[in-house]
């Protein structure tokens, strides 16, 4: 059997080998520009040399890129990867606080930026524009690299490298769908920590019973969140296809991701691609929906179990009933006759679906009903996830991520099931791309009906008017956090409830309300 050298698998081989072959054979090509494979290799040379010379980067070094696509960001990210420079690649949708964080965090040098992403570039880091020409620069020393290096790996994307060393001999259990995956997932690694099972995780939050999003595990069980967003600018694979779980929840299924997705039809492919790779002796956990029912009758090979409300009309295996108005107790039944109830620290419909998926996914691998609900009974909860961030003069903050309107709608509802007395205030940053896009906002003069105020922040780059849309009793769009803050602090007195929801930073709004609200009490 012919052994390969790993460094022929670096993509900055084939892009060197393809330029000593044949130089002039179109390289890259975006837009009406076309790169050959001999100007991409000279382009790659000059920037190494500047790289070493002009702006003393040696291996090992940290830069940043922030751009959007384009063929300098596939030059620039080559070059400097071939030198063993690591790369934090920013997204350029950001807010300038989050940009200078990740820079922070990843101990950035410079940053090379795009020149429509000036505005983001965080004080007092060096910086290059992509675009700028670049002088004539003295050869780059060249670098060795060996085969047990860290740079010198086969360029793979993550969820695939996630897939083919860490989960290929596991069982693996994947929490996907629209909403509710973290939560999910994080009861569920829960539920099989309790039982004694010590799984590995991964979940895009911090379970607050772990205090870790990630963690290798002991046991033959991972669990793992599982998202239909591309893998990589050069796999456009759904994450979820690597890992290979053999058992599946898929709690819901809407329209999202509208910059990578046209519509909910090209979600549901990928999908059936993910049923696709469970095995028969797996299992499926789904949520009720047309676009569930489309998925699985593209085909399904593998046994299905069904998760409702009881005032359902959709006939289920595993069926929860509220005991309470918000929903903090419940009673759970299951195939078979199981049934047994939780009370818990939680509220919300929303939760309780996400629990009883939970539950059926951990009896798949053996954990009783009883295990289960005595597990959820001592849950925290996952941090930014409807997250108490304090009571400063009397006013409770709450933390929530939830950025899509049935999310958005589920967490105030489930909110004002709970505060008996107060009004209700919500702050809302329409920070995703499919928010920022406008797919969903015809959804969104009803999502927050819930709440007393709905105080809506209109990012400055927004491309339709949200303040039309968001226009009844209680509802306001607002164009700074300065100005969302003092709206708060106006409608807002002890015995009120302020939740706020964002995906992001949302210009460190948090921390500065809670301060406000403090000083407020002391004046």
């Amino acid at each position: 059997m012919t052994q390969i050298d790993p460094r022929q698998l670096l993509i900055t081989s084939g892009l060197r080998a393809s330029a000593r072959r044949t130089p002039g054979k179109t390289a890259l090509r975006f837009e009406d520009r076309i790169v050959t494979y001999g100007a991409l290799a000279e382009k790659m040379d000059r920037i190494k040399a500047l790289a070493h010379t002009r702006w003393g980067l040696e291996r090992g070094a940290v830069v940043g890129i922030l751009s959007p696509n384009c063929i300098e960001y596939i030059e620039y990210i080559s070059a400097l990867s071939e030198m063993g420079i690591g790369i934090a690649t920013i997204n350029y949708r950001l807010s300038a606080a989050e940009v200078a964080q990740i820079s922070a965090d990843s101990g950035t040098q410079i940053i090379f930026y795009h020149e429509e992403c000036s505005h983001l570039l965080p004080p007092g880091i060096p910086s290059h524009k992509l675009s700028d020409a670049l002088p004539e620069a003295p050869p780059c020393p060249q670098i060795a690299l060996d085969e047990e290096d860290i740079f010198a790996i086969p360029y793979t994307s993550g969820p695939e490298w996630l897939g083919r060393h860490i989960l290929k001999d596991q069982w693996v259990l994947a929490v996907s769908g629209t909403h509710g995956k973290t939560s999910t997932a994080s009861m569920l690694a829960w539920i099989l920590e309790s039982a004694g099972l010590e799984p590995g995780f991964l979940i895009g939050g911090i379970p607050s019973n772990f205090g870790v999003s990630a963690r290798l595990g002991s046991g033959r069980y991972f669990v793992v969140e599982a998202d239909e967003y591309d893998s990589a600018f050069f796999d456009k694979r759904s994450k979820f296809v690597h890992y290979r779980p053999k058992t599946l929840v898929i709690n819901n299924l809407e329209y999202d991701h509208a910059d990578i997705f046209p519509d909910l039809a090209a979600i549901e492919i990928q999908f059936h691609h993910l049923v696709r790779c469970i095995p028969g002796d797996g299992l499926i956990v789904r949520g009720g929906g047309e676009a569930i029912d489309r998925v699985l009758d593209k085909g399904c090979w593998t046994p299905v179990e069904t998760v409702a409300g009881a005032d359902d009309q959709h006939h289920a295996g595993w069926i929860w009933r509220a005991l309470s108005s918000a929903a903090d107790s419940l009673h759970i039944a299951g195939p078979d006759g199981m049934e047994a109830e939780l009370h818990w620290a939680l509220i919300g419909s929303h939760n309780a679906a996400n629990a009883t998926a939970a539950i059926a996914a951990a009896h798949h691998v053996g954990v009783s009903l009883d295990i289960s609900v005595k597990a959820l009974a001592f849950f925290k909860g996952v941090k930014r996830r409807l997250e108490l961030l304090g009571k400063p003069d009397g006013v409770v903050v709450y933390d929530d991520f939830a950025h899509h309107p049935t999310a958005i709608e589920g967490t105030l509802s489930a909110l004002r099931a709970q505060v008996e007395a107060g009004k209700l205030i919500a702050i809302i940053e329409p920070r995703s791309n499919t928010m920022r896009l406008g797919e969903h906002k015809a959804a969104l003069a009803t999502c927050a009906a819930a709440a007393d105020h709905a105080l809506w922040s209109t990012p400055p780059d927004l491309q339709w008017d949200l303040g039309s849309i968001v226009s009844a009793d209680g509802q306001e769009a607002l164009k700074s956090t300065d100005a969302l803050i003092e709206r708060a602090l106006a409608v807002a007195a002890p015995g009120d409830s302020i939740v706020i929801m964002s995906n992001g930073g949302f210009d460190g709004l948090h921390g500065r309300l809670l301060a406000a609200l403090e000083e407020r009490a002391q004046s």
